[in-house]
Formats: C-alpha cells, structure tokens, sequence
C-alpha cells in the first residue's frame, strides 16, 4: 500500500508550525500524526504531498495507485476499514471536507469525477493551532493504547507515590515505563488519565504529575515541576516550573521555573529562565489569535489559550508573553514588557523594537543549539529556512 498524507486546506490555519513541516508531522498526543497511520499500516510506504520547498526533506513517493489521507486527521478505527475497503476512483468526504482519496495525484484536480463517499469516521481534525492542546487529551489516550496494549512496562520505582487506580478502565496500567527511563520520589495522578514515560526519559525528584501526560524519548522534567494534563513533552525536551495542557514538539526547553498553559511549543525552542506565559485575558473575554492564512486576528471562541512558538525562537529571562502570543519561526525575543501577540519570523529585539534577523547569524545559533542534541544542521534545512526567510522577511518589513 502506497499512503501519501497530503497537506491539505488547514495548513495556512496551522503556521507557523507548518512552515518547517507537512501537517502530518505535527506531534499531538504522544506520536506525530505520521507516526499514528504508521502504527494502523505498518506494511505501508508513507510520504508527502506538501509545500515545493519542503520536498527535498518530505519527498514524495508516487504511484500510479495511491491512498491519499489528509494530514489533519488523527486516525481512529472505523477511518481505517473504510480505507482499507477505498476502491480506486473513490474519495472519503465529510461535509465538505476530503478525507482520502485511492487514486493518483492527478485526480486532486479532477476530483468531480470520482465517486464520493460520506465517511462515517468520527476521527478528530487539527484544523487550527490550538487544536493541538484542546484534542491532546484525547489523542494522548489514544497513543496509549496503541503504545501499551500487549506489552509490559519496566517496573516503578517504590519511592513514586501513585494516586487513583493502577489499572485503567480498559485494563492497561495508568502508568507506562519503557526500557531505560528513570524515576523517582515523584507524585503521579492517574485519576483523569494515564502516564506514559519515554525511552531513557528522566523525571527527577520532586516532581508533581497529574495525567494525562506523556514525556517521550530522551525527554527530562526538572526536579520540583509541576505539571498538570493533558501535557506531551516530546523527544529530547527539558522542563521545569509550572506546565498546564502543553504540547511540545520536540528538543525545546522551558527548563526553570515560570508558568505555561495551553501552549504549542514547535522544535528547538527555548523559554528562559522565569519566562511567563498569559493563558487568560484579565477581563475574561473571548481571545483572538494571529492566523497567517487571513493576515489578521481571528476570534477563536476560547477563554484558555497560551503561547504558540514556532521551531527555533528563543524568550530571553523572566520575560513575560501576552495571552495567544503566536510567535514565528527563527524569533529571538529579549527583554522585559509584554510584545505584541505576533511576532513574525526572523524578528529579534524586545518591546522597544524589533530588526530582522541576520540569516547566517540564525544559521550559526541553530548549528550550536542542534549540536548540543548530537543533531546537524543540514544544507536542505538551510534551504528550507532560506525559503521561510523570503517569504517572512518581505512581510516582516511591511509589518513591524
């Protein structure tokens, strides 16, 4: 089976996040969207249909007999068998949304001439940034199951002090160990959902867990934190301090102390020592938040929403970020005083004034924060942040 997850409508919604990634390399939950469909085909060659510029790193495999899947959606089991049974010609709608197609990618543009079907599926969309942190609950659970069933955890330490039930409702452990993670004198709550602890994870002493939660791989919550769910901590982040409802994609840090909820946090971030983040309006109301697609704010119906960060940004110490700040790719904030709620790509300055960011001043910052990880900067990378800065810089200039 050829399986190529396609960007789709939503992305321009899903930026900046989606600048540096196709939609299905979003993580929510515990896994990437990708890495979801994965475990449902595991027999199957998964690529991209996505942006020109990211298909050197995201190619595509094309075939004449394809299964098209949107990107932004998180599998559940009744999507699958009715993908398993798509005929070729046929696509999967719901409402006016598609959600695969068994074709090639020339019927994207003729796609009146295939025969529609009404999903069924029930399966969650992300269509907007804060999707990540309103579904993390539910798809964190669901990565559970699929991560746990049949399989049996490393035992917990006896100095961690479980609270609620040691067994869920569908008879898993509420708490999962893989091999090489480290734990102890920790609080765990599993009343409202499971705890899963990453490969050669490290949760240091002190810490105060409620679930549902998930650190993944090589991930490390600092002693004293105090984390409440849903909350993903991705491969290789360090946390600390106070974390509420947060999504992190991967090797960022909010190592120390200071408050953050209902937040995405892209890759290779850092959050300063005592940064701060609103998740509340003073006076209640209803928040608006930066979307790139419109170029302006959109009402979001919530009252809860935090910080948004796109890969390699970076807030200086005890800094202090506006309720829905969305922040850019390649920002670099400093300073004290709220900013703007949005920061476009590649700025660098505080609340006094921001300058555009110097491209292989960027290059030479990210290659030093990569190598701390063992990981590189690559010359594809470079291009794709080469492109992100054409498209950005003409619109940093009209705006700041």
């Amino acid at each position: 089976m050829n399986i190529i997850l396609f960007d789709g409508k939503y992305r321009g919604n899903l930026l900046p996040l989606t600048f540096t990634r196709p939609v299905a390399e979003i993580r929510v939950g515990i896994l990437t969207i990708r890495e979801k469909w994965e475990k449902y085909f595991p027999d199957a060659t998964i690529s991209y249909l996505t942006e020109d510029y990211l298909k050197t790193k995201y190619p595509l495999h094309s075939a004449e007999d394809s299964i098209f899947i949107a990107g932004n959606i998180i599998p559940d089991k009744i999507l699958i068998e009715e993908i398993k049974t798509l005929q070729y010609g046929e696509c999967l709608f719901k409402e006016n949304d598609l959600f695969a197609l068994r074709g090639k990618k020339e019927d994207f543009s003729a796609i009146e001439n295939l025969r529609n079907k009404e999903t069924k599926s029930a399966s969650i969309q992300i269509c907007w940034l804060y999707d990540i942190f309103l579904r993390n609950e539910i798809a964190l659970s669901e990565d559970y199951e699929l991560l746990t069933r049949n399989r049996t955890s490393s035992p917990l330490p006896s100095s961690v002090k479980v609270i609620g039930n040691p067994l869920l409702k569908n008879d898993l452990p509420a708490v999962f160990l893989e091999e090489g993670a480290v734990i102890e004198e920790t609080i765990l709550n599993v009343k409202k959902g499971p705890v899963y602890i990453g490969k050669n994870s490290e949760i240091m002493e002190g810490s105060l867990i409620r679930g549902p939660f998930a650190i993944c791989e090589n991930g490390t919550v600092n002693m004293g934190a105090k984390i409440y769910g849903a909350t993903t901590i991705g491969p290789y982040c360090k946390v600390g301090g106070e974390l509420n409802n947060v999504v992190m994609q991967g090797f960022s840090n909010k190592a120390h102390d200071g408050f953050l909820g209902n937040a995405v946090i892209g890759e290779w971030c850092n959050l300063g020592a005592g940064t701060t983040a609103s998740n509340l309006k003073n006076d209640y109301s209803e928040i608006k938040m930066w979307n790139y697609k419109e170029e302006r704010f959109l009402k979001t119906g919530l009252q809860f929403c935090g910080l948004i960060m796109g890969d390699h940004s970076k807030i200086g110490i005890n800094s202090m970020m506006n309720t829905a700040t969305v922040m850019g790719v390649g920002v670099n904030f400093v300073g004290s005083g709220f900013p703007k709620t949005f920061i476009p790509s590649f700025a660098k300055g505080g609340v006094t004034g921001f300058s555009l960011h110097d491209l292989p001043q960027f290059f030479m910052m990210a290659e030093a924060v990569m190598k701390r990880r063992g990981k590189e900067l690559t010359e594809t990378d470079k291009e794709i942040y080469k492109e992100i800065f054409d498209i950005t810089g003409k619109y940093w200039r009209v705006r700041m």
